[in-house]
């Protein structure tokens, strides 16, 4: 069996029988639909095999599919789902047992990487493979086999709306995800001595990684119990009004819960840029270098660095 496939957040794809019922009719199914679906149930499953070959083959031919070939787990998971796919699509009950099938198949195609153009492409073939045996069943009356056929087509169409929602919603997810850890792992706020914290700040400073920071740092506050925080933004080209009052905000924080923030590595741009937005100075401690900032730091917390000799010689 393959790795547990995921889950997605109830808000990015609803699986309500509300939200069932608006599929419904957002691809015009109606009770007759289901009447024409139930007559060629049989020989859509009777040739279960060859529809999903035509689906996989499909797939088979390009590289944007090589993440799910590569996988055996995966492929032979896809291709159960699948199987049961077919057979649901002629079943007759579109409910929400039957969108949470569909709901399995987009989490196992985005686990794979699987393009949605390449399943859109895959998914007409598997389509004209059922479209052909109907064609030939209705060889006497081609009118009749058109009904059928835009009938099942409607079921493909509510198909497809929920497998490329779920394989969007979930790309989207895994993404935010990813900017969160960059995030977390680009503005850290390490304890270097008992209730002294360092903050190194590097890169672009823009107003929501500002406010990252500003939450992260009044976490790491409250956790270790910090009293001073040495905040480098030697790393920091540029900033504007709107991240000038984050930091602001972000001082103002920190001493209510009772940690004193120490500004270091200002750069002549920004410090410019400070005084031409009109940054109230008073209220930043600042120091000119991290090695300044963190004497200060040690000195507000009692600390005192006592030479006791000459440094050794290194061996040769």
């Amino acid at each position: 069996m393959p790795e547990e496939l995921g889950t997605l957040d109830p808000y990015l794809v609803q699986v309500t029988d509300y939200d069932v019922e608006r599929r419904r009719t957002s691809v015009g199914l109606r009770d007759d639909d289901v009447k024409r679906i139930l007559a060629i149930k049989e020989l859509v499953v009777q040739h279960i095999d060859a529809h999903a070959d035509a689906f996989f083959n499909f797939l088979a031919k390009l590289p944007e599919a090589a993440g799910l070939f590569s996988r055996p787990d995966l492929l032979a998971e896809a291709k159960r789902l699948k199987h049961e796919h077919v057979v649901a699509m002629a079943g007759g009950r579109y409910e929400k047992s039957y969108v949470e099938q569909r709901v399995n198949l987009g989490l196992l195609y985005s686990k794979a990487q699987l393009d949605p153009r390449s399943f859109l492409g895959a998914f007409h073939t598997l389509m004209r493979s059922i479209g052909l045996k109907i064609a030939e069943r209705f060889a006497h009356d081609p009118q009749a086999g058109f009904e059928h056929f835009m009938s099942i087509e409607r079921i493909a169409f509510f198909d497809i709306g929920i497998i490329i929602d779920v394989m969007i919603a979930d790309r989207e997810r895994v993404i935010l995800l990813q900017q969160e850890a960059i995030r977390e792992l680009s503005t850290p706020a390490l304890q270097i001595r008992d209730r002294l914290l360092i903050l190194p700040i590097i890169g672009v400073l823009d107003s929501h990684r500002a406010k990252q920071l500003t939450e992260g740092l009044l976490r790491a506050v409250r956790t270790n119990r910090a009293k001073v925080v040495v905040m480098d933004i030697t790393g920091v080209g540029t900033v504007d009004s709107k991240v000038a009052n984050h930091l602001i905000q972000t001082i103002a924080a920190s001493r209510l819960m009772g940690a004193t923030v120490i500004i270091t590595g200002l750069s002549a741009e920004v410090a410019q840029s400070l005084v031409t937005l009109g940054v109230d100075l008073a209220k930043l401690n600042a120091v000119g270098d991290l090695q300044g900032g963190l004497e200060e730091a040690e000195r507000m917390l009692g600390y005192e660095v006592v030479r006791t000799g000459q440094a050794p010689s290194p061996r040769l």
